[in-house]
Formats: C-alpha cells, structure tokens, sequence
C-alpha cells in the first residue's frame, strides 16, 4: 500500500470543448516513454470521472511527487488559441470536487494541490490548492 499524503490536480493541456478520453491520454503518455497513462483519475467534459491508472500503482504526472500521491487531470486547460484558461464545465467543477472528497475520505491526510506548485507550468490554470482548501 503507497503512503498517500498529496492529491495533485492537472489539466490536459488541451483546447476547450474538444473531447479526449483516457485511451487517447495513454497513447500520448506512451509516446513519450511512460508505461501507461501517468494519472490515476481522468475527469471528462461532461463530468464522467474515468480511471487511469490504479491507486495502487505509482503515477507519472508530478516530477519527485509520485511515490505518494494520486493524480488527478480534468480534460482541457487551454483556450480556442491554445493559451491557458480554466476551462472546466460546470460538470467538471461538480465532479472534481466529488471526486476530490471521496479521495480524501480515502486518503485523510493527503493535501489537495496543482500541478504549478511543482512545475513551472500553469497547470491546471487555476488555484487548486485555494479552491479546494475546505475539502
């Protein structure tokens, strides 16, 4: 059992209102040498939630941040232009934080962040650690 002690919380990087799935994420993640799909939780446009990889597994979504944490990444981040926006549906939003408690439920001591707070991106174009404090 992995010592779960952060959720981190990423986009896609993809234009909003275009739709991907966790089978094309995988194929990207692969391309770039991962083994699978490096987040365990994938929430789409229309708020479905979908597993990437298992809890259980270590991801590959955060540097020096995967051997306890769980990521999770919401479908879009850019705009029409390809620039970083917050382009979560109100779907998206209610799923997340649907999402985001339940993890906490099963991890109460992990802490929810974004994905910015450990790389120099602005993944996932909002304050997830902000916004998801009362969690």
């Amino acid at each position: 059992m992995r010592n779960i002690n952060k959720i981190i919380v990423h986009c896609s990087a993809t234009k909003e209102g275009k739709n991907y799935t966790v089978n094309d994420i995988t194929r990207w993640h692969k391309e770039r040498g991962f083994a699978s799909i490096g987040y365990h939780w994938v929430v789409y446009i229309d708020g479905s939630v979908h597993q990437g990889r298992a809890e259980s597994i270590m991801g590959a979504h955060t540097l020096g941040q995967n051997a306890n944490s769980i990521g999770v990444c919401y479908i879009g981040g850019l705009d029409r232009n390809g620039q970083p926006k917050d382009t979560r549906t109100p779907a998206q939003k209610q799923a997340l934080i649907e999402l985001l408690k339940r993890l906490k439920k099963d991890y109460p001591n992990a802490t929810i962040h974004g994905h910015r707070e450990y790389a120099n991106k602005a993944c996932p174009c909002f304050d997830a650690k902000n916004e998801y404090s009362s969690l």
